[in-house]
């Protein structure tokens, strides 16, 4: 009885260390990642891309916004963090650094029929906070401004509003809930005007240029066009990334993912 119970028991430590490698083993399979809720569309583009191409491995995101992701990323609860802006000197300082995977190119749509081509970033701050509200005021006919935006917590809306320093103070007359519908309105209503996402535009409306400079992809990787920001990857600085981290890091900063960072609505870093 005595050796069939030390049997059972050298059994039991042995199962449950093999099960202690098992959950090790699925630990390092894993990516995580956490951050910039603008990110969704592309890091988890990325991610079901990633995991299609390597069946053992498991992604996660947690969207929690910018400023928590890079916190997560510095406490090491997370692999990889996920911000919508550049880090900031002090983040640097802290020992994290950045990498630029994609630029969010926002364009300012209006209808084909408004004659105004060019914006500065001070009108469209003023038009959507109500300063401005005739188009007449911008070069264009005497006519009532229309503001068409998107709902509350669409990542475009985010962008739009951090870049124009006009977050929660936008006059919308209507907060539509996708970007087809912002270019549908537009197209319909010549006193409207809207934002969009580069890739989405179609010749409905007219992308309009902000201080001089059209929106393009060209003007988005070089900086120039004013209505973008970078998506950028946190890691900490001097420290390995796990192997599969490492390999996810390596495939979506890999110009092979170009055409779904594309796809994801913004433009390739690479």
């Amino acid at each position: 009885m005595k050796k069939f119970l030390a049997l059972a028991m050298s059994m039991a430590i042995m199962g449950a260390a093999l099960a202690g490698c098992g959950s090790s083993k699925d630990a390092s399979a894993s990516v995580s990642t956490d951050g910039s809720t603008s990110m969704e569309k592309v890091i988890n583009t990325l991610g079901e891309a990633f995991v299609q191409n390597n069946k053992n491995a498991k992604f996660t995101y947690n969207p929690t916004g910018s400023g928590s992701g890079i916190t997560a990323v510095k406490e090491g609860r997370c692999d990889i963090g996920l911000s919508s802006r550049a880090l900031k000197e002090d983040e640097e300082a802290a020992g994290l650094q950045g990498t630029v995977l994609a630029y969010d190119g926002i364009a300012i749509v209006v209808n084909p029929d408004n004659p105004v081509n060019d914006l500065s970033l001070d009108d469209i701050a003023k038009m959507y906070t109500g300063k401005i509200t005739n188009w007449k005021d911008v070069g264009g006919e005497d006519r009532e401004i229309v503001l068409i935006g998107r709902e509350a917590g669409s990542g475009t809306r985010d962008g739009f509003e951090s870049i124009t320093g006009t977050k929660d103070s936008c006059k919308y007359r209507q907060e539509l809930t996708s970007t087809g519908d912002v270019i549908t309105t537009v197209s319909q209503n010549p006193n409207a005007i809207g934002y969009a996402s580069m890739s989405a535009i179609k010749d409905t409306v007219k992308a309009i240029s902000i201080d001089g400079v059209a929106p393009t992809e060209e003007s988005v990787k070089d900086g120039s066009y004013g209505v973008q920001r970078p998506f950028v990857l946190v890691t900490v600085k001097d420290k390995a990334l796990s192997e599969t981290a490492q390999e996810f890091f390596d495939y979506i900063t890999s110009d092979k993912v170009n055409d779904l960072i594309t796809s994801a609505g913004v433009v390739s870093a690479n």
